[in-house]
């Protein structure tokens, strides 16, 4: 089974000798196999602040985070490419951080090099590459690994439309085989379609979390309140 929880502190700005962002604030979260969560919230509310922590990319200074399962996040894919190394090294070394071993890397080195249609360009060193063709080799890698938990920032779009959609049908069939899947978007379509529960943020912590429609109309009447707020003499 795979589990996760999050307990975490943050969410204000102080300033006296230097300027302190606190961006999570008593956060208390606890998912299990078969939750589909959706973050929602405006820019800076700090839904991808706690996906990286989550993810172990940011740790807490205070809290802790609990993950049982393989977790993948793809909320930073391109972390850790060596600009100096080939692509087909990027492969071993995008691995590795992603604490796979040898063996497993070389099992799917030949998928990974197929699907990026990267070719000859894949002895090269990456430095030469596109912004489009870093972002197929990391997609490839980041996503040739079937994990327990995903997190995403957003829907991932790369490369001309055919590449796009084959990397979509690849997305949507590792979150469906994941156990976990937590998602933060603006997009309430592309929530309605891969989320069945909502957690609403505003400044760092989490305001709401239950079914997925209960939290759209939370967050509708958040939005409105603030509203009035502000047109109030």
């Amino acid at each position: 089974m795979a589990t996760t929880k999050s307990t975490l502190l943050g969410g204000l700005i102080s300033a006296e000798k230097e300027v302190t962002i606190q961006a999570l604030r008593h956060i208390s979260l606890e998912l299990k196999d078969g939750d589909r969560l959706g973050l929602l919230g405006h820019n800076g509310a700090g839904k991808t602040t706690l996906l990286k922590t989550m993810a172990g990319i940011l740790p807490p200074n205070a809290g802790s985070v609990t993950v049982e399962g393989r977790i993948s996040p793809l909320t930073s894919i391109q972390l850790g490419l060596d600009n100096e190394a080939t692509g087909m090294e990027n492969i071993r070394i995008r691995g590795r951080l992603m604490g796979f071993r040898d063996d497993a890397i070389n099992e799917i080195t030949p998928d990974v090099a197929e699907f990026t249609e990267l070719g000859d360009y894949l002895d090269l060193p990456i430095k030469t590459y596109s912004s489009g063709m870093r972002m197929r080799l990391s997609f490839a890698v980041s996503t040739a690994f079937q994990p327990e938990v995903i997190l995403l920032d957003e829907w991932l779009g790369t490369g001309d439309l055919e590449f796009r959609d084959k990397a979509a049908r690849r997305l949507r069939q590792i979150i469906q085989d994941s156990r976990i899947f937590v998602f933060a978007t603006h997009s309430r379509d592309l929530h309605r379609r891969m989320s069945n529960k909502g957690a609403v943020m505003d400044k760092g912590q989490i305001l709401f979390c239950g079914e997925l429609e209960e939290a759209f109309e939370f967050q509708d009447k958040l939005v409105a309140d603030k509203a009035a707020a502000a047109a109030a003499p």
